[in-house]
Parts: C-alpha cells; sequence; structure tokens
C-alpha cells in the first residue's frame, strides 16, 4: 500500500512566488505531492490506506530550502592548512557524512556541493542516495579546477597544490579539458572552475573557460564558476555556464548581459556576513570586519541593479568553513538577500527553493509545493514573511519531510561538532622581550590586521563602481 501524509491547516507558502494560503492542506503520496488546497482531506486517500496526520495550525508549511553553495568536504576549517593538508581521506569522508545530517535537520532538504577534497563529495551523494547517511538531496564537483592564479593555488610553488588540496591545478586548455573528464569519470554532477579570488584580475582566458564549457556540456554535465569580478562574470556569460557565483562587482554592461543570458547568480553572502558582522565573537580583527562590512555595502549596489534588471538570483551559502558551520546558518542567506539585494522575504523564500531547484538538477522535480513535485516540505514554528529569521532558528523548524518521509533526529548529538584536524599552531603570538617586560612598547602589528593587494583592489573597484551609481 501507498504511505500517505496528510498536513492540514497551515499557512502554505508554495515556493512560487506566490502569497500565502491559510488554513490550506498539503496531501503526500509515498514520495510526490498529489494535492494542495483549502478543500484538500482524508477522502482523498483510499480507504484503508495508512495516513500519517501533521496538524500545522498555526504553523508555515513550505519547501525544503535548498544551498546551492555547500561544501560538503571543507571541514569547518579556520586554516586554509587544515582545509587541504590536516585529516586523512578517510576521516574527512566520514566527518563529512556526520555533518551533512546536520544540513538536513536546518530544513535543507537539497544543496549542490561546489568542489571540494578528492571526491568525498560523490561519496556522500551515493551514501545518501543509498540510505547509508541521513542527508539532503544533492549534487556535486570534484576539486575546483584553478590556474596557478586561480583561487585554490594557495602555498609557494616549492610546496606545490597537494592532491588533498581542494583544488587541482591546471594551466593549458588541454589540461583543463583532461581534468574535466577525468571528474566525469569519476561521478562529478558538475564542474567547478575557480577565477581569482578576489576577482580583481582573470586567472583563465575566455578561451580556456569556454573549453572547459563546452567539454562539460558534451559530457552532458554543468559547470558553474567562482566569479566576483565583473570581467570574471563576463567571461562566465560569453562561455555559457548554467550558474555563477558570487558577482561582487558587476558594472552596468556586465549586469545587462548576465540578464539577457538567463544564467543564475548565486552571490553567497554569508561569509562575508558571518565574519563582519559576528566576527568579533571570534577574534576576526576590526580592520578586517570593517573591510567585510564595506564589500558588503558596495556588493549592494551590484545585487540591487541585477535584481531590477531581471537576473535570477538563487541561494548559497558556502557553508564548511568555521565561520559557515554546517547546520547553523543556511537560512541567514536569506536575510541577507533581504538586507543587501532589496528582496521581500517572499522572493527570497523562492530564490531559496523554487529558483534555487536548478542546481539540483531536472529529474529532482523539487523547489515548490504543487502536484507532482517531490515531497520536500518543512513545517516551521513562525511566520516567515513576518520576520525572515525564524527560519534559521532550528527549533523553529518542527518538521523536516525529504522524499515523503519524515525524518526523525536526535539533536543532542547533532550539537556535537566534527571538525577537520587543527593546524599545528605553537604559540598564537609573537613573545619578545617587549611584549613580556615593557608592555608591548615598540611590537608590530599583528600580521592578520593587514589588508592583502586583492583586497584593496577589489574594494577600490567596488567603492567606484558604487560612487559611479551614487552619481547617475
Amino acid at each position: 500500500m501507498a504511505a500517505w501524509i496528510l498536513i492540514s491547516g497551515g499557512s502554505v507558502i508554495d515556493g512560487t512566488g506566490a502569497q500565502p494560503v491559510a488554513d490550506c492542506s498539503v496531501l503526500v503520496k509515498d514520495d510526490e505531492i498529489v494535492a494542495v488546497g483549502v478543500d484538500v482531506g482524508d477522502e482523498q486517500v483510499p480507504r484503508g490506506e495508512p495516513v500519517t496526520r501533521i496538524d500545522a495550525t498555526g504553523k508555515t508549511v513550505m519547501p525544503g530550502l535548498i544551498d546551492a553553495h555547500c561544501h560538503t568536504s571543507f571541514g569547518e576549517a579556520r586554516m586554509q592548512e587544515e582545509q587541504d593538508l590536516y585529516t586523512s581521506h578517510e576521516l574527512r569522508t566520514l566527518r563529512s557524512a556526520w555533518n551533512v545530517t546536520k544540513v538536513l535537520r536546518a530544513g535543507v532538504t537539497g544543496i549542490s556541493d561546489p568542489g571540494g577534497s578528492y571526491f568525498i563529495g560523490v561519496g556522500i551523494r551515493e551514501g545518501i542516495a543509498e540510505g547509508l547517511i541521513q542527508g539532503p538531496r544533492m549534487t556535486t564537483a570534484g576539486r575546483f579546477l584553478s590556474t596557478s592564479n586561480g583561487i585554490s593555488d594557495w602555498y609557494p610553488s616549492s610546496v606545490g597544490v597537494p592532491d588533498s588540496s581542494i583544488g587541482k591545478v591546471v594551466n593549458t586548455a588541454d589540461e583543463m579539458v583532461t581534468e574535466v573528464r577525468h571528474q566525469v569519470k569519476n561521478g562529478v554532477d558538475l564542474i567547478k572552475i575557480g577565477d581569482s579570488p578576489l576577482g580583481d584580475y582573470e586567472a583563465f582566458s575566455r578561451d580556456e573557460i569556454k573549453a572547459m564549457s563546452d567539454a562539460a556540456h558534451r559530457l552532458s554535465k554543468r559547470i558553474t564558476m567562482h566569479a566576483r569580478g565583473s570581467n570574471n562574470v563576463d567571461a562566465a556569460v560569453a562561455a555559457g555556464l548554467d550558474w555563477i557565483m558570487h558577482g561582487n562587482a558587476l558594472r552596468d554592461d556586465t549586469i545587462e548581459r548576465l540578464a539577457e543570458s538567463r544564467i543564475p547568480l548565486c552571490p553567497a553572502l554569508l561569509l562575508l556576513g558571518n565574519l563582519s558582522e559576528f566576527g568579533e565573537v571570534a577574534g576576526v580583527p576590526a580592520r578586517k570586519r570593517s573591510i567585510y562590512s564595506r564589500v558588503l555595502d558596495a556588493t549592494a549596489e551590484s545585487l540591487n541593479k541585477a535584481r531590477e534588471a531581471g537576473v535570477t538570483l538563487i541561494v548559497g551559502t558556502d557553508t564548511g568553513f568555521a565561520c559557515t558551520p554546517y547546520g547553523e546558518w543556511h537560512a541567514r542567506e536569506l536575510e541577507l538577500l533581504v538586507r543587501y539585494a532589496g528582496m521581500t522575504a517572499l522572493e527570497a523564500i523562492k530564490a531559496a527553493t523554487h529558483d534555487c531547484a536548478i542546481v539540483l538538477g531536472e529529474d529532482a522535480n523539487v523547489g515548490s509545493l504543487a502536484p507532482g513535485k517531490g515531497a520536500d516540505i518543512i513545517i516551521v514554528d513562525g511566520d516567515p514573511l513576518a520576520d525572515i529569521r525564524v527560519l534559521y532558528d532550528k527549533r523553529r523548524i518542527e518538521t523536516v519531510i525529504l522524499r515523503g518521509e519524515v525524518q526523525v533526529f536526535d539533536d543532542e548529538v547533532l550539537a556535537q561538532r566534527r571538525p577537520y584536524n587543527p593546524a599545528q599552531h605553537i604559540s598564537p603570538a609573537d613573545i619578545t622581550y617587549d611584549l613580556v617586560f615593557n608592555g608591548g612598547a615598540g611590537e608590530q602589528p599583528d600580521v592578520r590586521d593587514f589588508t592583502s593587494d586583492g583586497e584593496r583592489e577589489l574594494l577600490d573597484e567596488l567603492e567606484e563602481l558604487s560612487a559611479t551609481t551614487r552619481s547617475e
């Protein structure tokens, strides 16, 4: 017999951008939604078949959230070395499996992993599909494709880029296409290009990006790119990528081409938002926090203009760093889109559900509450249209339904943290004679207070764009 779930009496936000419907019901058969409406009830269930009834009176019923930028194998690293060098391949995989359950508990029923260690993402995806791991629907890339000047070639040339790192260096078009083929052979759903870290230059030529895009599409895979600067986004649009990450500094002509292309943009503001707003409690220096805040403020100019031009914004969080831990802040990205992109709460929910479903592939058929859609549903104690922040309070996510099954979690167990092994610090600061006996007189500033050339250039470009916009 079929398994039925009847959710009744709630305020239903269907994910399409339509206004919520009060005192509405959702009927699920196995893993599919069969009816949504105020007149839906038991009479649509064949007599004798089991029904799980959920009273959602006074609560919000909506599609599960989708996170287009969730790095399952980043291990909540505090330092790049922890992400790339520490913790064995085997233990990274086990800890990643632990962490994806936290993501699902937060009401995130679908994720796309845009790159990470080895092919851990592929293994986690398959473990979820086989029922070995409790986690959301998932698509995944392999290691970032980077040049020697891209986002994942961090270390001196004498060290190189180890196989355990999150990136693979490819410096010619032939090497790039070969790596695309290698990753597709090993089971990825998509390819992730890592352009320059801050968007202040182009680490790939346009021909190289087009070669990777064509290779991925020939093999029926999709492709995305880390692109913070306007030229980076332009190159991604010209190459016909499937969606684009970040887009902090966008000229008007770039926004126009992006809008015409219909390629979605995933701003992924959470990392900057958490570092700037909450970084003080984690010891982030004031100067760094100020830079992140200014970058966000300047990015708002680009995002507002992009949204007004018709660019589709989707939700991703850069989850996986210590400042964006698993299962903690996924829905905060919606709040940041309201604040920095000018969205309404209803538009932000649409961006995190209906519009974001593109990253899960056509076969997933999720992202909205409508007959024929996959039954990924959350029930929220509160009204996210009145206060979008209720979505990132896990205590308010009362029920998570994935593929038509009500999920059961042990919150006490999930409260435990499973980060990667820490870097081997000897001392967090210099212990000098002046520091000990003269109150630190003559001490040099902490190197963490310094701003990199790339950060300065990105900030200059963003503030120049903002000034131009204001003068117009």
